[in-house]
């Protein structure tokens, strides 16, 4: 199987539906001209020309508006966020029209529409180019809300987000863009609300999802030197969750760690342990830990930002305090 970089997985995936489907277009910041702010949409303009690759100016609630609007009108837009810091601008958009339409016109429109872009932080960017907005966008009935951690899994789930009839939320990284992995030539289509177990084992459940989730592939390794079993659980998509699958690796482990990438109050780790508690409390062998980052806005210092974000040295510590040990 081919080795291609994340930001190429994501181009096939929009390329490939693209050619099948004239409804489709891409539009956004530097889409076109620069081939993309990290390069996800490079010689797409060339193949499909500026009516379905645009350029737009910097103004999210204006085009996040058009794409909606167009939505309704039959079109399936894709419409690219340099960051989901800069889709703040356009929230009102998200979540009190693409969200709600479908409900309020009585089932009138659908909105296929996917708002796509990178998520939380990607180095020294400062406290506003360093937020994850998964359980804000997850918060919201009428969004689905995917965040993939490899070339694999994004190009499978963004084929699948296109065709969706509803609005998805597609959440990426800038510092995955160039991270490869195998992905097949053929055409595939991943699932949306399937989480994928990455690593199987017997002691211990690990649940992330993003690009945080390396930090658990690396705890996991240095555990294992020391004949602890970690199971890791790719969420892949937050909303709608895979409840059934944490549930199940919960029950056979009986410990759970949750690593994310976002602000420890009111997250997609705050849910997971409510469900795990309320429908599998009796398998629990030691309380669920949860890792987040700092209860603060980003640091710009490189040494107060690593401190900020949980890494494999935090997650190794959480394993063993549900190993009791």
């Amino acid at each position: 199987m081919r080795t291609i970089q994340f930001r190429e997985a994501v181009a096939e995936a929009m390329s490939e539906e693209m050619r099948l489907d004239d409804s489709i277009y891409l539009m956004g910041e530097e889409v076109a001209e620069y081939n993309g702010a990290y390069k996800a949409s490079k010689g797409m303009l060339d193949e499909f020309g500026p009516d379905r690759v645009i350029d737009t100016p910097i103004a999210e609630l204006g085009f996040a508006g058009i794409g909606v609007g167009s939505a309704m009108n039959g079109n399936r837009p894709i419409i690219e966020f340099m960051t989901f810091n800069f889709s703040l601008v356009g929230i009102d958009q998200i979540i009190n029209n693409a969200a709600k339409m479908r409900q309020m016109s009585g089932g009138q429109f659908n909105i296929p529409i996917v708002f796509r872009g990178p998520t939380g932080s990607a180095g020294q960017l400062g406290a506003t180019h360093s937020q994850a907005f998964e359980s804000w966008y997850a918060n919201t009935p009428g969004l689905k809300v995917i965040v993939p951690s490899n070339p694999y899994d994004a190009k499978g789930l963004l084929k699948s987000a296109i065709r969706d009839n509803d609005p998805v939320i597609f959440m990426e990284s800038e510092q995955m863009y160039g991270d490869k992995g195998e992905v097949p030539e053929e055409e595939y289509l991943i699932e949306i609300g399937k989480a994928d177990i990455k690593r199987e084992g017997t002691d211990v459940t690990i649940v992330s999802f993003g690009k945080i989730i390396k930090e658990a592939y690396k705890a996991a390794e240095q555990l294992a030197e020391e004949d602890i079993s970690c199971e890791i659980i790719d969420l892949r998509t937050v909303r709608p969750m895979d409840h059934d699958a944490i549930l199940e690796s919960v029950k056979k482990t009986n410990r759970l760690v949750i690593l994310e990438e976002a602000w420890p109050f009111g997250n997609v780790a705050t849910e997971i342990t409510y469900q795990v508690q309320s429908k599998a409390f009796d398998y629990l062998d030691a309380p669920i830990v949860k890792l987040n980052t700092a209860d603060t806005p980003a640091p710009y210092s490189p040494g107060l930002l690593k401190e900020w974000l949980p890494n494999s040295e935090d997650v190794v510590k959480a394993v063993k305090k549900v190993m009791y040990k």
